[in-house]
C-alpha cells in the first residue's frame, strides 16, 4: 500500500495549506431523485454535468495551492489489504441490511470495491422494487462533503459521528482511510458519550488550545461536553460553543454563519454577531477546563469570547450591509470561506455583496480561472479571495469550506 506524503497538522483555520482531501461528485450524485433528495439530506437534485466544470475550477485552485488527495483513490489504495476490505465492506453491508451483497463485493478488485462504496450497488433490474427503492447498498450522495464525516483537530482525527444514518457509512470510511493509510490516531465523541454528535461543519480549530464549536441541529451538547472530555489532559484547553438556530438549513454548522479568514480578519453573518433574528437568545458560551473541573462564561458574541482568548478578530461581513441581501447570500453559502492560506481565500462568486464586501477590506478578487488557466498564484497577493462560480454546487448546501478536509498546514500565530 502506497503511504501518505502528509501527516496530519492542524492547528489553526488559517495556516498555509499544505495538503487537502478532497471527492470529486461523481455518479452517486445521479442517484438522487426528487423522492430521495429529502432522505439524502438534499432540498433539490443536482446536475453533474455543470457540477463537474463548477468542482473542475474550484479543485484546480486547490491543487495549485497543495497536495491533493482524492477520497475514492486513497480508499481504494487502502482496500488492497484484503482484512481491511473484508472488514469495511461486511460493516457496510450490515448498516444498509444488504449482508447478501458482502461476498460479491469482495469478489471485486480494491478499485471496484471503493467505487461501490461509494457509488451504491443497484438491484437487478428485474427487481419488482428496483424503480422505487433502486439501491440495495445506498450511494454516498453527500461524500463530496468531505469536511463533515471526519475533522483533522491538531494531530489527531475526530470520527464524527453523524446525526443522520444516510451518513454514517461516510464516517466509517474516514475512520479506515486515516487509521490505515495516513497512520494518524483517531477518536470520537461517542468514545465519551454513546449519544453524543458531532460534525466537521462545526468544529473549527484557532490554536493547540482553544477551538470554536456550532451547536446545533448537527453537533448536540453531548458532543461538545465530548470534546472537552478528548481534551481534558490539556489544562486550560476552551471551547467557544456558538448555540445555532434549529432551523432552516442553511443553520446547519457554524461555517454557515462565521469562517475564520486570515489571523485578525473572519466572515461573519451580522445577526449571529448582533444576536437578532433566528440567532436573539442563542448563547456564547466559553468553556474551559482547569484543575479537573470545567468552568463556563457567557459573552456577548463570538468576537468577545475570542478576544478574550486573545484573538481579536475585524469582521467582514456576509451579504454586506443591507439585512435582505444578508440573508440571501447566507443561503447560498455566502459565509462558508476556506483559507489557503493566512488571508487567502477560496469561495462562490455568485454572493456578490459578500465579494464586494472583501474587495472593501483590502482582498484582491481573482477568478478561479485565472488561477488555474493562466497560472497566477495567489499568494503574489497580500490579501486576495478567489472566486469561482457555481449555480449548482450551492443547491448542495455547502460551500467551499465543506467541500474541503485539510490535512496539513503551517502553523500560525494570531499575534
Amino acid at each position: 500500500m502506497t503511504q501518505a506524503k502528509h501527516s496530519v497538522r492542524l492547528f489553526s483555520e488559517i495556516g498555509r495549506l499544505n495538503a487537502v482531501l478532497l471527492h470529486t461528485p461523481g455518479p452517486e450524485i445521479e442517484a438522487m431523485t426528487p423522492q430521495n433528495a429529502g432522505d439524502a439530506l438534499f432540498s433539490d437534485i443536482l446536475n453533474k454535468r455543470i457540477v463537474d466544470e463548477e468542482y473542475r475550477l474550484f479543485q484546480g485552485v486547490l491543487k495549485q495551492c497543495a497536495h491533493t488527495y482524492q477520497v475514492q483513490e486513497v480508499l481504494a489504495e487502502t482496500l488492497e489489504n484484503k482484512e481491511i476490505a473484508q472488514k469495511l465492506v461486511s460493516i457496510s453491508c450490515k448498516m444498509d441490511g444488504c449482508e447478501e451483497l458482502t461476498d460479491q463485493i469482495l469478489s471485486h478488485p480494491a478499485t471496484e470495491i471503493a467505487r461501490e462504496l461509494i457509488e451504491g450497488v443497484a438491484r437487478p433490474t428485474d427487481d419488482p422494487l428496483y424503480n422505487e427503492d433502486r439501491y440495495l447498498l445506498k450511494p454516498l450522495y453527500n461524500l463530496f462533503f468531505t469536511r463533515d464525516a471526519a475533522s483533522c483537530v491538531h494531530d489527531r482525527v475526530l470520527i464524527n459521528t453523524m446525526s443522520f444514518s444516510v451518513r454514517a457509512r461516510e464516517s466509517m470510511i474516514y475512520q479506515t482511510i486515516f487509521e490505515e493509510f495516513f497512520h494518524t490516531p483517531t477518536f470520537s465523541a461517542q468514545s465519551f458519550d454513546a449519544q453524543a454528535h458531532t460534525e466537521g461543519g462545526d468544529v473549527q480549530i484557532v490554536r493547540n488550545d482553544l477551538l470554536c464549536v456550532g451547536c446545533g441541529i448537527r453537533t448536540d451538547k453531548a458532543g461538545i461536553e465530548a470534546l472537552m472530555k478528548a481534551h481534558s489532559h490539556q489544562p486550560g484547553f476552551s471551547i467557544i460553543a456558538q448555540e445555532l438556530p434549529k432551523h432552516p438549513e442553511s443553520f446547519i454548522h457554524l461555517d454557515m454563519v462565521f469562517t475564520f479568514l486570515g489571523p485578525h480578519t473572519c466572515m461573519a453573518y451580522e445577526p449571529l454577531l448582533k444576536k437578532t433574528g433566528l440567532f436573539e437568545g442563542k448563547a456564547t458560551t466559553l468553556i474551559t477546563t482547569q484543575n479537573d473541573m470545567l468552568t463556563t462564561r457567557e459573552y456577548p458574541n463570538i468576537l468577545e469570547a475570542l478576544r478574550a482568548k486573545g484573538v481579536d478578530l475585524e469582521p467582514v461581513i456576509c451579504g454586506g450591509e443591507d439585512s435582505w441581501t444578508q440573508q440571501r447570500e447566507q443561503w447560498h453559502s455566502g459565509a462558508n470561506f476556506f483559507a489557503l492560506g493566512e488571508n487567502h481565500i477560496i469561495g462562490y462568486r455568485r454572493n456578490h455583496h459578500t465579494i464586494d464586501a472583501l474587495d472593501h477590506a483590502g482582498f484582491h478578487v481573482l477568478t478561479a480561472e485565472e488561477v488555474v488557466n493562466q497560472n497566477i498564484d495567489p499568494f503574489q497577493y497580500q490579501k486576495c479571495v478567489v472566486t469561482f462560480g457555481a449555480s449548482e454546487l450551492p443547491r448542495g448546501g455547502g460551500g467551499a469550506r465543506c467541500m474541503t478536509c485539510p490535512i496539513h498546514r503551517d502553523d500560525v500565530s494570531y499575534q
